[in-house]
Parts: C-alpha cells; sequence; structure tokens
C-alpha cells in the first residue's frame, strides 16, 4: 500500500457503509466487455458532498455519474479496477511524447462550468463517433450528467485557436483530482485529444502539487477502457481496498467469447 494514512473523510464513509444497505441494480449488459453481464451497488446523494467523503469512497472503489455514486459488483467478474496516477512520478512513453507534440497549439482554459449549445454540439458528435450514440444525446441529460456535480468540480475548455475541441470534467477532492468525463470532436481524431488531456491534467496536477490524478476505471479487455494502463507508474485498488503498484495488484485476465 502506497500510503499509510487513510484518506480524510475515510471512517465517516467507514461508518456509513458498515450501517447502509446499497441497492443494486438487475443485470444488464457490461458496456465494456460485450459478453458480460453488468450490475453494481450505490446510493444517491440527496445533497452535495464535501470532497473529503467522495475521496474516501473513490478509495472503496465507487465512482459518480451525476449524483449517483455507484461501484461494480458483477457475479463472477472484478475485472473494472480503479486505477489512478501518482503525478510526481508519472513518465509519459514515447508515443505520449508525440500526442504530446502534435498538440502544440492546443490552448488549456478554465471553463465556466455550465452546458451550452457548443458543447453539447461537440458532445453529440462524441456519442455519435465513439459510442454509436447509445448514449442520451438530449441537451438536458447532457446538462444533468456534466453540470449537476454534488461534488467540488472543476471544468477544462480545450481550444485551437478560436475552435473548442475538447471539455474534461474534473471532480476536485482533497490530495487528488479525478477525471469524470472527457468529450471531444471526432473530427480531430488525429489529435488524440483524450490522451492529450490526461497527459495535460497530470502535469497541472503535478505543477499544483496534487499527488493523485484518478482515471476511474482500468478495464483489461476493453476497447473504451484499457487505454488507461499506458499511464504508468499507476496504482491499482485490490480487493482488500489497498492502492498497490500496478505489476504488483492481481487482476483477472479477461477471456474473450471462445477463449480466442
Amino acid at each position: 500500500m502506497s500510503e499509510s494514512a487513510p484518506s480524510p473523510g475515510a471512517e465517516r464513509v467507514e461508518a456509513f457503509l458498515r450501517q447502509s444497505k446499497l441497492a443494486r441494480t438487475d443485470e444488464c449488459a457490461c458496456p465494456y466487455l460485450p459478453d458480460r453481464p453488468a450490475r453494481t451497488e450505490g446510493f444517491m446523494l440527496q445533497h452535495d458532498a464535501d470532497g473529503a467523503a467522495y475521496r474516501a469512497l473513490m478509495d472503496h472503489g465507487f465512482r459518480r455519474s451525476e449524483q449517483v455514486i455507484y461501484r461494480p459488483v458483477c457475479a463472477g467478474c472484478r475485472l473494472c479496477v480503479p486505477i489512478r496516477v501518482p503525478t510526481r512520478t508519472f513518465q509519459p512513453t514515447r508515443s505520449q511524447r508525440r500526442v504530446w507534440r502534435r498538440n502544440a497549439d492546443v490552448r488549456v482554459e478554465d471553463g465556466d462550468q455550465c452546458a451550452t449549445e457548443q458543447k453539447y454540439e461537440i458532445y453529440v458528435r462524441y456519442q455519435n463517433g465513439q459510442h454509436d450514440g447509445t448514449m442520451s444525446a438530449d441537451f438536458d441529460a447532457f446538462s444533468r450528467f456534466g453540470y449537476s456535480a454534488p461534488v467540488p468540480t472543476r471544468e477544462l475548455c480545450y481550444w485551437v485557436g478560436r475552435r473548442l475541441v475538447g471539455v474534461s470534467l474534473l471532480d476536485i477532492v482533497p490530495g487528488a483530482w479525478s477525471s469524470m468525463y472527457m468529450y471531444f470532436d471526432p473530427r480531430e481524431g488525429r489529435r488524440s485529444l483524450g490522451t492529450f488531456s490526461v497527459l495535460w491534467e497530470i502535469d497541472l496536477a503535478r505543477r499544483d502539487e496534487v499527488p493523485y490524478y484518478y482515471l476511474g476505471y482500468y478495464v483489461p479487455g476493453s476497447r473504451t477502457m484499457a487505454y488507461k494502463a499506458r499511464f504508468q507508474p499507476a496504482e491499482l485498488l485490490d480487493p482488500a481496498g489497498n492502492w498497490q503498484p500496478f505489476g504488483a495488484c492481481p487482476i483477472e485476465t479477461y477471456q474473450p467469447p471462445g477463449g480466442a
């Protein structure tokens, strides 16, 4: 385990989890591994939570979507593994350095943290290009998803000249930033803006002396989630709730249909 002391808010969260019976969803198709069923447990925040409590929840494997705090509890599968990057020791790969240079003309600014038609248009193009339009493209749903956060947040906007090309949404907690979501204009595919945003935000966190950058779930074998293993050195949350170096944490091996 890389930290000797529990994160702030840990005692409150542990007491809550001991005393609460979390709601569980029905099984559905896994959004990351198409041959697997998925199920989550969690709860809905009825009021805003402080960053310390949410950091402690992430250290128990939880993430958020709008006001819903959830974690996977899939039968027979533990392939969704929380991952974070220690910002002080991160070393970009040669490929990642090329992405950085390719985006030398990108300007990153703090956003106004509200939904706009300009952002919505990029979000719709992103959903249609990256996720086959399976997520809702309704403006009100987009606004709730990205801009109704129950925890402290930050929005970063990625510009090329006067043109907005991407938006990143971060949850800000004590000692860490958590990448909640990033969407970008798929017409800028050659830029690898998803990778660039992670590189830029890790670098900014290091300059701001923020020790950890949380990347959500690493899912080996997933087309959309396996890329997170490229940001090294990283740490994974083991089944006992301890953060371990990436190579030292036991994880399942994904077996696709037919074992091929």
